[in-house]
Formats: C-alpha cells, structure tokens, sequence
C-alpha cells in the first residue's frame, strides 16, 4: 500500500498535490533527500577507494608500440659497417610490487567504506526525523489555526453585536473599541501562524527534495500520530552503546587510528617486487643488421629501506600517541553518552507532564472564554473579560504548541541515541 501511495504521489509531482501521511513523507525523503543522496555516493567513493588500494597489490600490465627511424644511419663496429635500418617494437610488460603498507592500505579501505555507510544509516535516521519533526509541527501550527479562525468568528459576532448597541445607545462604546481591539490581535495572530506555516511547508519540501511550487496535502492529524504511551515507553529501554551510531562511528575511528599505527611502521619494511617485460623487434628493410634486444626478460628485487634519519620513528611514535588520544576520547564518549541517555530520559518525562498540562489548560481556556462570551451576550460580563479571556485562549494555544514540539522534540532525541 505505501509503494502504491509513493507512485501516485510521485505522478502527480509539480503537477498536483501530494497527499502524504507521515510515512509516505518519510518514504519520499528517503528516496529523494538530496543530503541522503550524498551519502549514498560517499558510500560508492569509499568502496572505489578501497579496491583502488586493492588493485594496487595485483598484477599491472601495459603495452607499447614504437617506431625508430635512423635516417640511414650506419654505425662502425671495427672495420665493419653495421646498417640501422628502420624498426618497429612491440613490448608488453607485467609488474607486481608488494608492500606491507599496501596491505594495510587496504584495511585502512574497509574501515573507511564501514565509516560512510554507518554515516548513511545515521543521515538516514536524522532525515526521517527531521520530516517527522517537521510533520508534527505543520499539524500543530494548521491546528492553531483552526481554533483561532473559529475564536475570531465568535468575537467578529460579539463585536457587531455590541457595535449595534452602541448605534442604539444601549452599550459604551468603549465596549465595542475593546472588542474591535481583539479582533485585530486574534486576526494579527492568525496571519503571523499562517507565516509560520509556510515557512514550514517549504521547509518539509526541502527535506522531500521537491520544488518550491509544489502543493503538499498531510493526510493525518495529530491526534493520530501522537502516542503517549509509545513515547513513555522510551524511558524503560535500556541503552546498548553500540547500537548508537555515533558511538559506532567512534569505534571505528579508533580502529582506523590503529591501521595508521601498523601503516607508520611498515615504513620499516621491505618491498617485494617481480616484473616481466617481453619485446619483439622488426626492422623494415633486408638489410644485415644486428638485433641486441632480448625478447624476454625476467626481474625481480626486494627494497629494504636502511636509515631514514628518525622521519620513521618519529612518524610511529605520533601515530601511537593519535591512537591513544582516540582511546581516551571513546572512553570519555561512553561516559558521555551514559549521561546524555539519563538527561534525555528526564527531558521526555518533563516535556510529556507539560504537554499534558498545557493540553489541558487549553481545553479550560476554551471553556472560560466560551463562558464569559456567553455571559457578555446576556449581559453580565464587560467586553474586558472578553478581551482578557481571548488574549489568554491565544497564550495557551501558543503554549500548548510549544509543548507539544518539546514532547515530540524529546522523543525523537531519545529515540535517535537508543536507535529506534
């Protein structure tokens, strides 16, 4: 059903609007994140590094074709003349040189293609939750929207209500100023929201790879996606270090700091090389001439490098001191983690307690300013209330919107270090 839903909504791409729920975004940014893209061909460059430091250890063979011309040239040996006929040669030669630093060239590859693709699983993870963050907020804010749109239509009907009584002398018109007055912040307010949601709107076109004109539709709301005791179950998940990529990716430095220790030290070691070179000469022309290039040859030799005036040792020795510098640095980072885990935990719990309170201190709001436009309309309640209960409606709207961000933004943060 999701593969169906992405091809439908890839067809209609900068032609109609696409309708995504949560994990059709999360889909279509997977596949066209141009940041994961990236990645992906990091990846590809890493696996051509390490065969290239692979091949380097294989045989190597190449060709040439050569054309020699003395200009009728004849060379003396004693009293005999000896032609230099023009000549053609064909030779093909084949090498191999092996090293132990080629060997842990290669190693050094594997570790480095490891380290891009652990990094491509965490863009992964970070671009599916920086969709699902924004998702959360486009909801929250078009959900802000709605009340307040539907408060205005309220307090619009309380003012031309009071605005008649003034016209008929039965009401102040300071009653009616104070009521046009809210009018304008609940209007002034809707239209900063909207800003605001536009800004987000682009921003979740960004993160799909889409084009800055194409219209978006979120088909889910959030009391669908919000899951409080999925969330809450969070706080009972024991951290594994190693599941955390940055913890992953850590590790894999210190193994890479490791390779540059044996790498360092190799420059201590011989080389080892073979080589075999064949060569087929013709001349054109019949005349007697002497041919001194063997066909065949055969070599092979071994380099041990003798003194190096201390570059090599002191080369080792800074490698050595790299490695434990990274082994004190994963040391520490496990620590850090263990603490960031703790923190988080606390952040979530504290961010789900003000959530639910805000949630509900906006349902009474509601009910309050409900109330008091009730009462204004029969007459015993000021256009004050009114104003004051509108102006209240709004800061609980807003600080219900900032909570939940804060609820969802803690979640995703724990989930990211847990790697869930």
């Amino acid at each position: 059903m999701l593969s169906i839903g992405m091809v439908h909504a890839q067809q209609q791409a900068d032609t109609a609007t696409m309708m995504l729920s949560l994990e059709e975004a999360k889909a279509v940014a997977m596949e066209h994140n141009r940041t994961l893209k990236n990645a992906s061909l990091d990846v590809q460059k890493a696996e051509a590094a390490r065969w290239q430091s692979i091949a380097s250890m294989l045989p190597q063979v190449s060709g040439s074709l050569n054309y020699q011309n003395m200009c009728g040239y004849e060379m003396e040996l004693g009293n005999f003349p000896i032609a230099m006929p023009p000549s053609g040669t064909l030779g093909i030669t084949a090498s191999v040189a092996i090293s132990g630093a080629q060997i842990v060239g290669a190693h050094l590859g594997t570790i480095a293609m490891n380290m891009t693709d652990i990094t491509k699983k965490q863009t992964e993870q970070q671009i599916g939750n920086q969709v699902k963050s924004v998702y959360y907020s486009i909801l929250a804010m078009e959900q802000t929207i709605d009340l307040l749109e539907k408060n205005l239509i309220n307090i619009e009907k309380l003012y031309e209500t009071t605005q008649r009584s003034v016209d008929v002398g039965v009401a102040e018109q300071t009653d009616a100023d104070q009521l046009s007055v809210q009018v304008a912040t609940m209007k002034t307010s809707i239209n900063a929201t909207k800003r605001s949601l536009e800004m987000l709107y682009n921003s979740m076109r960004l993160q799909l790879g889409l084009s800055a004109d194409q219209a978006i539709v979120l088909t889910q709301n959030i009391d669908e996606l919000i899951n409080v005791e999925n969330a809450l179950t969070l706080l009972s998940e024991e951290f594994v270090l190693n599941n955390n990529y940055n913890y992953q990716l850590l590790k894999e430095n210190v193994k890479l700091s490791k390779q540059q220790v044996h790498l360092s030290e190799w420059a201590y070691g011989p080389t080892l090389t073979a080589g075999y070179q064949y060569s087929a000469k013709k001349y054109f022309s019949d005349q007697m001439t002497m041919n001194m290039t063997p066909p065949n040859a055969v070599s092979i030799g071994l380099s041990i490098p003798i003194f190096s005036s201390g570059k090599n040792f002191t080369s080792v020795k800074e490698a050595k001191l790299e490695y434990k510098k990274q082994l004190n640095t994963l040391s520490d980072t496990e620590e850090s983690l263990r603490i960031q885990h703790s923190q988080l935990r606390y952040n979530l719990s504290s961010a789900y307690e003000t959530y639910d309170t805000q949630k509900k201190n906006v349902e009474v709001t509601q009910r309050v300013l409900d109330n008091i436009s009730n009462k204004y309309e029969h007459g015993y309640a000021s256009s004050l209330d009114v104003t004051n209960s509108g102006t209240n409606l709004i800061s609980a709207q807003n600080s219900y919107v900032q909570a939940l961000l804060d609820f969802v933004t803690a979640q995703i943060a724990l989930e990211e270090l847990l790697n869930k």
